[in-house]
């Protein structure tokens, strides 16, 4: 698997190369700025992009801004973005930006080098994946006029995992339900929250998982949930 790193820090960039190095990934880039990091993914582009959001020169960001430009141009570029703040914005950002193939990690995770590598690989599968101290964060923290209230105390369970990334079989596993429980617990959602393009047969059946998460993220976000679309 080829990937390219972005990361204004020296020491953290290595540390990130020498690991995915070590678990059989190819590190054909590294940049330290996101127009470094624009360059390289245009002139060979990888399988994965592995970034900081905040980049120079403000340190806002830059690294998300890149991506949402990467994503427009490489719409199968896989994308984990790396932060050292549970930010909820930067989530919904990154899932507005994709619908697959995407996944947001806090910084202290790199120390893992299981839990780096599996992100990594799932993000290249498809898959979008949550930090869980960004969806713990939105669970713990009170809302005004929430419309996760319509949601039962199970289906906020199963959308918390669905926001951590976990297969319906993982939800399953986690939640001692079996799958079928876990697929209506899901539809259920979906129709509570009013989402769009439910197929369970069709390939909008991907895109309800993670309009799903958008909806439960928006809320704790501050971002208005009225124009929720299936993209």
């Amino acid at each position: 698997m080829r990937v390219v790193i972005a990361e204004d820090s020296g020491l953290l960039r290595h540390l990130l190369a020498e690991t995915l190095t070590a678990h059989g990934c190819r590190v054909v880039g590294q940049a330290g700025t996101a127009p470094e990091l624009l360059h390289l993914v245009d002139a060979a582009p990888p399988e994965v992009v592995v970034t900081d959001i905040r980049m120079p020169p403000s340190y806002r960001d830059e690294g998300l801004v890149a991506v949402e430009q990467l994503r427009r141009r490489h719409a199968d570029l896989g994308v984990l973005v790396l932060s050292h703040y549970a930010e909820t914005a930067y989530a919904v950002r990154l899932l507005e930006c994709a619908s697959r193939g995407v996944g947001y990690l806090i910084k202290d995770r790199v120390q893992d080098a299981d839990r780096l590598v599996d992100a990594v690989r799932r993000v290249a599968a498809g898959e979008v994946i949550l930090d869980p101290d960004v969806v713990q964060r939105i669970v713990l923290r009170p809302r005004v006029a929430d419309p996760l209230r319509r949601l039962t105390a199970a289906e906020r369970g199963v959308l918390a995992l669905m926001a951590e990334g976990h297969s319906n079989h993982a939800i399953a596993d986690k939640l001692s339900y079996s799958v079928k429980t876990v697929e209506k617990r899901i539809t259920a959602i979906a129709q509570k929250l009013d989402l769009r393009g439910l197929d369970r047969n069709g390939p909008a059946a991907v895109n309800v998982r993670v309009l799903a998460v958008l909806a439960y993220l928006r809320h704790d976000a501050g971002v208005p949930s009225a124009a929720i679309e299936e993209r």
